[in-house]
């Protein structure tokens, strides 16, 4: 399974005014796994950028001047998403200025979703938390997921943490003890001296026990209040 969390940074709020984008930024899972085959790039928007927006992701006009235009990366891009499921927080914001660009240089697929699936991370947290603040920032807070490097919004980034934040409204990691690498799932049966010392059991601490029940729970509000370790009716 194919999925590419995906963000951009733009001149403005609205590409009917014109406003272009800026910054292109993908991070790729494979069953459910960063592989490292990311892609990104800073882009020449060919135009001003409104100083709301430099205030949001710190991009100059300056600083873009000598680099491609959109037009130069777009066959790319297409080919990196073309058939994934592409995961965006905002998707409409994202998938309007991507459709631009492409309709712009005249291209005969501008419609984005015509080859790719595009869903949307937002909409998914505000029907798993309904009434509550659903921003990239405070979705980290609420899954202890560490954005300290967020001090300006950059596609990349926040791509790379909308990843962490994707895994965690689906359920978190597919197993705790998962290798880089699939492994041989056989396992040779051992028999062990029935004479052997007894194991020393070593209890946890109050404090460790506190912080276990800490993490159940941030586990249960994750998987929308269902959690075996916490789940005691079923207990004999």
């Amino acid at each position: 399974m194919r999925q590419i969390i995906l963000d951009t940074e733009t001149t403005g709020l609205e590409p009917k005014q014109g406003h272009r984008i800026i910054e292109v930024g993908c991070v790729e899972l494979i069953n459910r796994r960063l592989t490292g085959n990311n892609f990104h790039y800073y882009l020449n928007p060919q135009r001003d950028i409104d100083e709301g927006a430099v205030e949001v992701h710190g991009l100059t006009s300056e600083f873009l001047a000598d680099k491609p235009l959109y037009e130069d990366i777009a066959d790319e891009l297409y080919q990196y998403l073309q058939g994934a499921e592409v995961v965006i927080h905002n998707a409409a914001f994202d998938v309007g200025f991507i459709n631009h660009e492409y309709r712009l240089m005249g291209f005969d697929q501008p419609d984005m979703k015509a080859w790719c699936d595009v869903t949307d991370s937002l909409h998914m947290a505000r029907k798993k938390f309904p009434g509550q603040r659903n921003s990239l920032d405070a979705l980290c807070k609420r899954f202890e997921i560490d954005n300290s490097r967020r001090q300006l919004h950059g596609a990349l980034l926040d791509a790379e943490i909308l990843a962490d934040v994707y895994l965690m409204l689906t359920g978190g990691q597919n197993s705790l003890f998962a290798d880089e690498e699939e492994t041989d799932t056989h396992v040779e049966k051992k028999q062990f001296d029935k004479n052997r010392p007894a194991l020393r059991i070593i209890k946890a601490s109050e404090s460790e026990l506190q912080e276990h029940t800490e993490r159940l729970n941030v586990i249960k509000e994750a998987a929308g209040g269902k959690c075996v370790w916490t789940d005691t009716s079923s207990a004999s």
